[in-house]
């Protein structure tokens, strides 16, 4: 009688054990399956990025000299300004355009002063990932502002500044509306960001429960545009 109950205590240790060793793998397995969703999602947005580079690109390259040169210095200005905008006067854009086998190349670059010293980067290599925010940012505007026929209805942005840091993000708020007046366009922003939302003219909280999408006006501010 001795041997079975030890032999059961055994067993419902082993049991016991088994049962938290299962915890902690599948409290590790639910970490990395998070760790790989986040890196999936930084994979897409680095891609919608590029994506949005490459069509500058060929706007640049399929344009004839004159019109190329008009387009560089409009784009140069606009994210130059939404550059200084947001982190101060001495960030700058320059589009190097160059000659590839009769073909032309264009290369994108942030230039910083530092001490009267530039420091000329790409913006994917800038420091932080505000820099390449913002400059993608910028030039989906001046995109919609170059092409012609000038495309129409409002500018849609999905997480505008993710990775701009909060001390940012409200100059970020302001370059947008700047140019919100500016083109004459609606800007139409789906967000996380409380600072966003507390700058619009109208907000709407959506919500998900018990399987139905639900939109709940935030009610009109002030003075203020989005």
């Amino acid at each position: 009688m001795t041997n079975r109950t030890e032999k059961l205590q055994r067993l419902g240790e082993a049991l016991a054990q088994a049962r938290e060793e299962a915890l902690v793998r599948q409290t590790r397995r639910d970490q990395l399956e998070r760790l790989q969703n986040e890196a999936f999602t930084r994979l897409a947005e680095a891609e919608k990025k590029r994506d949005l580079f490459d069509r500058v690109k060929v706007l640049l390259q399929e344009s004839a000299e004159h019109a190329r040169i008009q387009a560089k210095a409009q784009l140069e200005g606009l994210v130059t300004n939404a550059l200084q905008y947001v982190f101060g006067p001495l960030f700058r854009f320059e589009i190097e355009l160059s000659d590839h086998g009769g073909k032309p190349i264009a290369e994108f670059f942030v230039v910083t002063d530092w001490e009267g010293t530039p420091v000329k980067t790409k913006p994917q290599e800038a420091r932080g990932g505000g820099i390449v925010d913002i400059t993608s940012l910028a030039l989906r505007v001046a995109m919609m502002e170059t092409f012609r026929p000038r495309p129409e209805g409002p500018l849609i942005l999905d997480e505008p500044g993710k990775h701009v840091s909060s001390e940012y993000v409200v100059p970020m708020l302001e370059f947008l509306k700047s140019a919100a007046e500016m083109f004459g366009r609606q800007v139409i922003l789906v967000t996380h960001n409380n600072h966003l939302t507390e700058g619009a003219d109208q907000a709407f909280e959506v919500t998900l429960a018990a399987g139905q999408t639900r939109v709940r006006p935030m009610g009109l501010l002030d003075n203020r545009t989005g």
